[in-house]
Order: C-alpha cells, then sequence, then structure tokens
C-alpha cells in the first residue's frame, strides 16, 4: 500500500488548474517574400545585352551557363543567398506592349546608360516607359572603364531628362559599371536587393498558381513554348493552366538553364511545354483543377492572339502602299517591331504586314512574297536553304529578303522601303544671287549683265529667276559666265561677275537673279 502511495506522489493526479493546453500547430504562412523581378532598358547600343550577359557570366559558373544555349525570356542569379530575376526584352517597345494589356512586369527597372556617350532619345523613351510603369528605377552608368567616360557628365543629362540620381541631390541610386571588365556587378545586384527590402515584395502561395507570359514561340522539336514568371501560387508539372488563348496540360517544367523542375516559386521564371498552341506575350496564365474549367476559361476571353500593325489592312486608293512579310524568332520581338511600325508616318504610304509570324524564313513566305511584290523582313531568324536554292534555280525571283539583329535597324529599313514606293518628284535648290548693277547689252531674248554676287556660287548652265522688287518677273539661264572680261566656269559670294543671259524677259538694273538646280528626289515620309 506504501509503494502505491510513493508511486501515486511521482506522478500527482493533474488538477483542473494544472492542465496545460497543448500548443497549437502554427500553420504554413500563405504569404511569402518572393525575389525581385528586374528589367533592363536603355539605348540600344548602350550595353542592355552586354549587361545582362555580364550579370549571367558572373554569377553563374562556366559549368552551369554551358546549358543557356537559347532565347528564352529571362534568367535567375543568387546573390547572398537571395535571388533576383531578370527579363531580357528586345527593349522599352516589349516592356511598354505588356503593359498596355495591364501586366504587371516587373518589380524594378534598371536605365542603362553608356557612361561614354549621352542620353539619347530612346533613353527618353525608356524613362517614359518605366515612370508610366511606377516603379523605382536605378541608373546604370556602363562602359565606365572607357577614357571617354563622363560619369558627371551623364548624371547631369539625366537631371535634365527628369532622372534626379542620389549623388546630385535625388532619390535614384546610380551605379557605375562596365559591362567588358565586369566591374560594379556586385554593387548594382546589392542595390537591387535594397530597393527590392524596400518594397517587401511578397506573394500568396496558397492561391492557385499565376503567372506572366515573357516569351513565346514554336520550336519545331518541341512544339509551342513559353516562358513564363510565378507571380503568385506554386506552379507545379503536371498542372493544368490557360491563358486568355491557349491551354496546355504541363508535359515539363524547365528552369533557365533547361534542367527540369517539379515546381516553381513566385518570382521565379520557368519555361513551360504541352501547350496546343502558342500563347501571346503578356497573357496572364492561371492553374485550373480540370480541363474542362481551362477551355472555358479561353472561350469567356476568346481568341485574342492577334499582332496589329500601324496603317491600314489595304490601301485606300490616294496613298502608296508598301508591302511586307515579317518573321521573328519570338512572339516578345514581334510585338517590340508592332509598337514602332505604329510610330512611323503613315499619310503619304500605308503599310502592309501581309503576313507575320514566329519561325525562320520559308519557301512559303518566298512564294508569298513573289506573288505580293513584298519585302521579307526577318528579325534573328535564319533562311532556310530551300529558300536560297529556289532563287538561285530562277533567276526571274526578284524576292527581297533582309535580316537583322537589331530592332532600331530593322524599322529603319521598313521606313526606307516605303520612302522608296513614293514617286519621285522635282526638288528645287537655290544655289546662288547675283544683284544687277549695270546692264550692257540687250538683243532679242539674250542680254550681258554686270552685278555682285551676294549669296553662294554661279556656274555656267545654272537656270535663273528674275526677281524685281521680291516678285519673279521671269526666267532663263546663265549661257555664260566672266570676270575681268575672262571667261571662268564658277564665281562665289563676293565676286564681281559678268553674265550672258537668255531669257523670257529683260533684266533692269537693281533685279536679283536667282540662281537655282533641280534634284529629282524620292519622297520623304
Amino acid at each position: 500500500m506504501i509503494k502505491k502511495k510513493t508511486a501515486s506522489a511521482v506522478k500527482p493526479k493533474k488538477t483542473k488548474a494544472q492542465v496545460i493546453p497543448e500548443t497549437p500547430k502554427k500553420p504554413i504562412e500563405p504569404v511569402i517574400k518572393r525575389p525581385p523581378v528586374v528589367v533592363v532598358l536603355g539605348h540600344v547600343d548602350h550595353g542592355k545585352s552586354s549587361l545582362l550577359e555580364a550579370i549571367r557570366d558572373f554569377k553563374i559558373t562556366a559549368k552551369e551557363s554551358g546549358g543557356i544555349t537559347q532565347h528564352i525570356g529571362a534568367y535567375e542569379v543568387e546573390q547572398h543567398g537571395k535571388h533576383i530575376t531578370f527579363i531580357d526584352t528586345p527593349g522599352h517597345e516589349a516592356f511598354s506592349a505588356m503593359r498596355t494589356r495591364g501586366a504587371s512586369v516587373a518589380d524594378i527597372a534598371l536605365l542603362v546608360v553608356d557612361a561614354a556617350q549621352s542620353v539619347q532619345p530612346q533613353t527618353k523613351e525608356a524613362i517614359s516607359a518605366i515612370k508610366n510603369a511606377g516603379i523605382p528605377m536605378i541608373a546604370v552608368l556602363n562602359k565606365i572603364d572607357l577614357p571617354s567616360a563622363n560619369p558627371r557628365k551623364i548624371k547631369e543629362e539625366l537631371s535634365r531628362a527628369d532622372v534626379f540620381v542620389e549623388s546630385l541631390g535625388g532619390t535614384v541610386p546610380c551605379v557605375e559599371v562596365s559591362a567588358k571588365e565586369k566591374t560594379g556587378i556586385d554593387e548594382l545586384l546589392e542595390i537591387i536587393l535594397l530597393v527590392a527590402d524596400l518594397q517587401d515584395l511578397t506573394a500568396d502561395i496558397k492561391s492557385p498558381a499565376e503567372a506572366l507570359v515573357i516569351e513565346s514561340y514554336m520550336d519545331s522539336l518541341k512544339g509551342p513554348v513559353a516562358t513564363v514568371i510565378v507571380q503568385k501560387g506554386i506552379l507545379l508539372a503536371k498542372d493544368i493552366v490557360a491563358t486568355q488563348t491557349a491551354m496546355a496540360k504541363i508535359k515539363l517544367l524547365q528552369d533557365f538553364q533547361g534542367k527540369t523542375v517539379e515546381k516553381v516559386m513566385p518570382g521565379s521564371p520557368t519555361i513551360i511545354l504541352g501547350f496546343e498552341k502558342v500563347p501571346g506575350v503578356g497573357e496572364v496564365l492561371k492553374s485550373y483543377p480540370s480541363m474542362e474549367a481551362a477551355g472555358a476559361a479561353i472561350k469567356t476571353h476568346g481568341d485574342k492572339k492577334e499582332i496589329n500593325y500601324g496603317g491600314a489592312a489595304e490601301g485606300d486608293g490616294s496613298r502608296k502602299t508598301a508591302n511586307i512579310i515579317l518573321k521573328g524568332d519570338v512572339f516578345g520581338s514581334l510585338e517590340a517591331i508592332d509598337g514602332m511600325l505604329k510610330t512611323l508616318p503613315s499619310d503619304q504610304v500605308t503599310l502592309r504586314v501581309i503576313k507575320a509570324e514566329v519561325g525562320d524564313i520559308n519557301e512559303s513566305d518566298a512564294k508569298l512574297a513573289e506573288t505580293t511584290g513584298a519585302h521579307i523582313i526577318g528579325f534573328r531568324v535564319k533562311i532556310n536553304p530551300g529558300v536560297l536554292a529556289l532563287m538561285r534555280n530562277d533567276t526571274q525571283k526578284r524576292v527581297r529578303i533582309k535580316t537583322f539583329d537589331i530592332i532600331y535597324e530593322l524599322i529603319q529599313e521598313v521606313r526606307n522601303g516605303m520612302e522608296k514606293s513614293l514617286d519621285a518628284e522635282n526638288v528645287r535648290k537655290e544655289v546662288g544671287k547675283l544683284k544687277t548693277i549695270l546692264v550692257f547689252w540687250a538683243e532679242k531674248n539674250r542680254q550681258i549683265v554686270g552685278g555682285k554676287i551676294t549669296e553662294g556660287e554661279l556656274k555656267k548652265g545654272l537656270k535663273l529667276d528674275v526677281v524685281r522688287a521680291d516678285v519673279k518677273v521671269g526666267a532663263g539661264r546663265i549661257v555664260n559666265l566672266q570676270r575681268d572680261k575672262k571667261d571662268i566656269d564658277l564665281l562665289k559670294k563676293g565676286d564681281e561677275a559678268g553674265i550672258l543671259f537668255e531669257g523670257n524677259i529683260k533684266i533692269e538694273q537693281g533685279d536679283i537673279l536667282v540662281a537655282y538646280v533641280e534634284e529629282r528626289q524620292k519622297g520623304i515620309l
């Protein structure tokens, strides 16, 4: 009995006051911090691509980067255990095109300016795109390694463009880098993370997955391919997803290095295989519980994956028409080109894009160009061998094909083509003036007059207008030109000259003889 009492003493009976409730398990937080998404904008040759390559090469080992063999539109780097996602778009046009669809493309923008040049019109366009997006900006002065680099000058020019950097009393961070020498990259990544921390970027991982399509194309082996950046939820392999125009039962998820992954967290890019057709860039992708639900979502939105170009589809009869066939590497490029084509003047020439699609230039394109008289314009694409063979075998096929790697050069070529379609016209150009002082001799339609050249130059054969009291009273030409009674071919401003004039008017003292030439020029848009 004593032992039993002793045992009960060792394990005392809990009273109501002594009961300690169990601590409930803390539920998984539905909102997590996510990596910042960064877009790089600026003038075409100020080093945007080289900066992205420098960041990638600086942070990813040679062994790892060996798998990056295609343009996928985005990649991810790590700095001090934190991730940053970079969008590699063709430029601010693509960035703006996504935004016009209401898409939240990026959290931070890098404005790249060549420290050895100056702020260009395209730099200002990029500034406008960033401000319209309402996201923080970081000024990046590239090519700081060049002897002609002048950071102070660039900062002052940015101030005049309403971008005030911190070192000049503003609020915009500014980092000096050399993409070539890979200097300043660490500092730039640190600033990006600092700006991201101030934004407190978060995402809900409990909601259905949602992502933004930033690149898409048709692969001859893989079929439709899309690069997306997950914005909320967790995207899983085998998920059923749909955009406004396309749906997929995901066959494969890959990271930016082409490695297969099972899930993708918010803020990270991924490549999706399994679409039944290519989705549009800027479209929002969502996950659905079934193929039926995904299909219903597409029907609700309708098929809107059309690229609309500046100018009417057909000429209105009063204007010339320039036809082009446009081929691009990815839909993002086509949309960027679309944005710039819309800026071309169309009051004299209608631009008609009779075909626009992703893929290399093929025999079908060549045949269509032959029948429509169109130019084939390619961006980052190849010309299929069959097209070259077709043109070699039939010299009568006058198919004009040009390919480009820079959007602005492509746009200039289209503009040139539009100008060439305009009719040539005579353009009058004044080259010199003479004030008549003396009239020596007159016979029928010829006179000898003397005077002083007040502007430009005179030479034999030039056409003349005779101006009296600011009114044109006649016209003629220079048959001969003399100075000091000697024939001469050319006289210039300040020279005294004798002219054998042939024309339909008798010249009087004080008349102004205006010499001019007529040049036949193509119209200018």
